[in-house]
């Protein structure tokens, strides 16, 4: 993209790490934010000044947890690449080599004022792949990337049992699932410890996370499937993220004081498996009044996209506070996927990726006007 420079004033800006500010000024130079500030706040000599009086200037909504690109809406099987369901263990494979960025779900991101997501594998598998941290426009995948890798995909509960049972094979129970997950962790130690041994990509992926230079992106709805979880990161020493964390309320002070994350969701949408049985919106607003950093996620297509912000509204009308809520479709994301430096907050120094909103994105009339990645526009 280009290099873009210009100011905006008079909108109400949310930076989300600091206050709102009325009739605030934000001033873009280069694709970076140069500086945020109130209306006194000087724009420097030759850049360009559009006036958005009345309009809110919010970060680019990120959605954590994704199948955007692997899976692609209104494609069937021939655009479902999100599940290599032929081994329990495909640690090997890379959301990155599945991504089409040319699927629809692209443009309802933007749509949505959703500039960045991570893409994940789905949970067929008890390890799905690395996943990857992307902003929502490119023509190829390659120059949209954030982070890559940004994590590794498991998944516990009823997912991994049935696939692999019905193929009578194991996994088959959830046992068998927490038995393949800790053997696969002991085979990457042992390769972690080897003298110059044959190059593994299973491996090689696993050991990443012993090292703790990405997270492991546990899948997982049922309070014994969470206290799994954190029971097998506990034994190897990873940094663990749980994601959907339907009951995560339940052990919401264990995760808590564990510091452990999670991404909650999706909202708007059924029940359609026994272990979400207990999914209710309030169960945000226990998980955050306990501590936990919580993130929110539309899981992708299973809501679609654009619809993050309309799950930030029910959250929020179930007792989430709104600065929590904002916070969990912003900064708090871009920290999980690892790329907060860059994205999630309206601060000096970060990318220019924020939307231009027709009022406070709360509210169910308001609409984004424009979107910005790097300071150029990329929806209106």
């Amino acid at each position: 993209m280009t290099e873009a420079t210009f100011a905006l004033r008079g909108a109400t800006i949310v930076p989300i790490t600091s206050e709102p500010i009325e009739h605030g000024t934000i001033v873009i130079q280069n694709g970076r934010i140069a500086a945020v500030g109130g209306p006194d706040l000087p724009v420097p000599e030759g850049v360009p000044v559009s006036d958005a009086t009345g309009k809110w200037i919010v970060p680019g909504l990120v959605d954590a947890h994704t199948h955007l690109g692997v899976h692609e809406v209104a494609e069937g099987w021939a655009g479902n690449d999100s599940n290599e369901m032929t081994d329990p263990n495909t640690a090997y494979v890379r959301a990155l080599d599945g991504i089409n960025p040319a699927e629809p779900g692209f443009a309802e991101a933007l749509h949505g004022g959703v500039l960045a997501v991570c893409v994940n594998p789905g949970s067929g598998n008890v390890i799905g792949g690395e996943t990857v941290a992307i902003k929502t426009v490119g023509r190829y995948v390659d120059e949209m990337v954030l982070r890559s890798p940004a994590g590794v995909k498991s998944a516990l509960g009823e997912n991994p049992k049935r696939v692999y049972g019905d193929q009578k094979k194991t996994p088959s129970t959830r046992l068998g699932t927490a038995g393949v997950l800790r053997q696969a962790f002991v085979e990457a130690e042992n390769y972690r410890s080897a003298d110059a041994p044959d190059r593994d990509l299973k491996l090689e992926t696993l050991v990443k996370v012993l090292d703790r230079q990405i997270p492991w992106r546990q899948h997982c709805h049922r309070a014994d499937d969470i206290a799994t979880a954190m029971r097998v990161a506990a034994e190897f020493g990873y940094d663990l993220v749980l994601d959907h964390g339907t009951e995560a309320h339940l052990l919401a002070d264990v995760i808590a004081e564990r510091e452990i994350p999670v991404i909650f969701g999706p909202l708007l949408c059924s029940r359609s498996k026994v272990e979400t049985e207990n999914r209710w919106p309030e169960n945000a607003a226990k998980l955050a009044a306990a501590g936990v950093t919580l993130a929110i996620t539309t899981d992708h297509p299973v809501v679609p996209i654009e619809h993050l912000i309309i799950q930030v509204m029910l959250a929020v009308k179930a007792g989430l506070d709104r600065d929590t809520a904002l916070r969990a479709v912003t900064i708090n994301p871009a920290r999980i996927m690892g790329v907060d430096d860059r994205i999630g907050s309206l601060q000096p120094g970060k990318d220019a990726d924020f939307c231009v909103w027709s009022g406070d994105p709360l509210d169910i009339y308001s609409k984004v006007d424009t979107a910005y990645i790097d300071g150029e526009v990329v929806g209106s």
